[in-house]
Order: structure tokens, then C-alpha cells, then sequence
């Protein structure tokens, strides 16, 4: 009897730990649409973004290219609470912080050795169809630059 509990307590912990993660629009994939961000020369696109859950964190997966066109990946799981977890693949960058900071609206902060390399925020359409992203970090050259990144969910 007592073995019976504890698979039913499991399993409505489990059921709603999936209802949590199904119900939340930051997962699926995110395709980048040009023609509506606003994105500088040379500032590195990411063409791609996927996330999905990862037992209780994010597992977010980026593809595009650099700013000489190469292509680039890098892969982060973390949480959504203001804590630098460790992201692979960034040359500018080797921990990713991200914080919810009202429903649908987020902070992001890139590092590299403890020092921000990118910082930005992350606003999520109503309807849950819309990713925007806008950073600020400095280009090659020293100078400060701002992109808007706009994904379409699919």
C-alpha cells in the first residue's frame, strides 16, 4: 500500500512539473526574422534558437553566424533566476545569466571571466508567437553597439 502512494504521489508530481514546462512559451524553436529586427553590420546573428526543458532548468541551443559570416553555435542550460550558469561554445563569453523579470519579460547578461560582454533583455509576445531580444555589448573595435533580434516561434 505504502509503495502505491508513492507512485501516485510521483506521478502527480511529474504530471505537473510537465504541465508547468508545456504551458511555458519560452519553449520551441525561435527562427530569426530580418526583415523585422534591427540588426547593425558585423554584429553576429543567431538564426536560431531552441529551447527546451531540461529536468528543472532551460536547455537553450543557438545556430548562426559571426560577424565574418562563419557559422556559430553555442548551448547553455540554466535557470531563469539572475544566476551565471556555464555557456559552451561563445568565444566572447563562458557563463550566461538570465532573470525573469515580469511574466514574459526577461534580463540577460553574457560573461566572459566575470566581466559582462552582452547585456540585454528578452520580451515575449502576449499570444507567445513573438521573441524579441535586444542586446548591448561593444564591438570589435571598442564601441558600443545595440541590436533588436526578432524571432517568430514555429
Amino acid at each position: 500500500m505504502r509503495a502505491t502512494k508513492t507512485l501516485l504521489v510521483l506521478s502527480f508530481l511529474l504530471a505537473g512539473a510537465v504541465a508547468c514546462f508545456a504551458s511555458d512559451p519560452n519553449l520551441g524553436t525561435w527562427k530569426l526574422n530580418e526583415a523585422k529586427s534591427k540588426i547593425p553590420a558585423g554584429v553576429p546573428k543567431n538564426t536560431s534558437v531552441v529551447y527546451t526543458a531540461e529536468g528543472d532548468k532551460y536547455k537553450c541551443v543557438v545556430d548562426g553566424v559571426d560577424a565574418a559570416g562563419q557559422p556559430l553555435h553555442n548551448e547553455w542550460t540554466g535557470a531563469f533566476d539572475g544566476k551565471d550558469y556555464p555557456l559552451v561554445g561563445d568565444a566572447n563569453a563562458d557563463t550566461r545569466a538570465v532573470k525573469m523579470e515580469k511574466a514574459n519579460h526577461y534580463s540577460l547578461a553574457n560573461k566572459k571571466g566575470g566581466k559582462p560582454t552582452t547585456t540585454g533583455t528578452i520580451e515575449l509576445s502576449a499570444d507567445g508567437k513573438t521573441r524579441t531580444l535586444v542586446t548591448h555589448s561593444m564591438d570589435a573595435g571598442g564601441k558600443k553597439t545595440s541590436a533588436t533580434f526578432v524571432y517568430d516561434k514555429q
